[in-house]
């Protein structure tokens, strides 16, 4: 039977997403460094091995027919801690991983990109058919690792997925996005530090990421491309006023030296069928009902520079 292949599995979304493809009946087998953990669940038609992406085999891409490419070191300041690392990762190991997935013959290759390829953007609708204008190390890396998967698109499909910033629950939790990280400090302290507070970043619940991966696994003859995945607009003020509202905390806003600002257009996705069915708004009741109920406690886990420290890669 045939299987799906999920580097970077036990991360915040595989945790969400592997489980559902195992209850979907689906024979998965996921590929990590576990320097977050490991929080998936034990079950038949899940391997899962503690290797880099570097390391891949043949033998680990048996009967895969499908691979969603999640491994990478995410976010800006984890890539500004060991740029050198962070290329390896996110592109050269990419492109043997690639040459291994043409060998063997895979049908469909999901990469997990980001809405930040973009970098700062004054049109009111960010689509897929903009110049992309990264401003970080870790945005090059996205973009160069989506050109190096596009390059293989007439061996198999491929799919550039361009998530907003992703909010929610996982049991591999990040406190080091915005959403998640705001409703960390107003649980915690009753105050919020905005930086800046008026760039307009999109988002999208890591429930709806998840089925956005989905989506493209499963639905027939989606054209390979780039697609947008982000719903909600919002200026980072509007989220802690949110939470200031709903929880009371106190607001504190201090200079940014990130200026990303955009708003992204995910029509070309919604015209493929999909629909969001998750809003930001839930995604902050979700962690916080985590929070009080003690199913979620803070640990350096959560957050990609003070695990890398730990680890020292950085």
């Amino acid at each position: 039977m045939s299987a799906i292949l999920v580097t970077g599995g036990c991360g915040f979304v595989g945790s969400k997403l592997v489980p559902r493809l195992c209850e979907l009946g689906h024979n998965v087998r996921v590929i990590d460094t576990q320097w977050f953990g490991n929080f998936l669940p034990e079950k038949g038609n899940l391997e899962v091995a503690k290797k880099p992406v570097a390391e891949i085999t043949e033998g680990d891409l048996k009967d895969v027919e499908f691979v969603v490419h999640l491994a990478n070191i995410a976010n800006d300041p984890g890539v500004e801690l060991n740029p050198v690392l962070s290329w390896e990762i996110n592109t050269l190991h990419l492109t043997q991983f690639m040459n291994l997935c043409r060998k063997v013959g895979i049908k469909k290759f999901l990469n997990a990109s980001s809405g930040s390829v973009y970098g700062v953007k004054s049109e009111p609708k960010v689509t897929e058919d903009l110049d992309l204008s990264p401003i970080s190390v870790y945005n090059k890396t996205k973009m160069v690792a989506e050109r190096i998967v596009s390059s293989y698109s007439r061996y198999f499909d491929v799919y550039n997925i361009r998530p907003a910033t992703v909010c929610g629950y996982s049991p591999r939790m990040r406190f080091d996005v915005v959403v998640n990280m705001f409703v960390w400090q107003a649980f915690s302290r009753g105050k919020i530090t905005v930086l800046g507070g008026d760039q307009i970043r999109p988002n999208i619940h890591i429930d709806d990421m998840v089925r956005v991966y989905e989506h493209f696994l499963f639905e027939r003859e989606l054209p390979s491309g780039d697609y947008n995945a982000g719903f909600e607009n919002i200026s980072i003020r509007e989220i802690a006023s949110y939470l200031q509202s709903k929880y009371g905390a106190e607001l504190e806003f201090l200079p940014s030296n990130d200026p990303r600002s955009y708003r992204q257009d995910s029509s070309k996705l919604l015209d493929t069928g999909f629909s969001p069915v998750k809003k930001v708004a839930d995604a902050v009741s979700e962690v916080w009902s985590k929070l009080e109920k003690r199913e979620l406690v803070d640990d350096d886990r959560w957050y990609t520079v003070k695990t890398m420290k730990n680890l020292g890669l950085g």
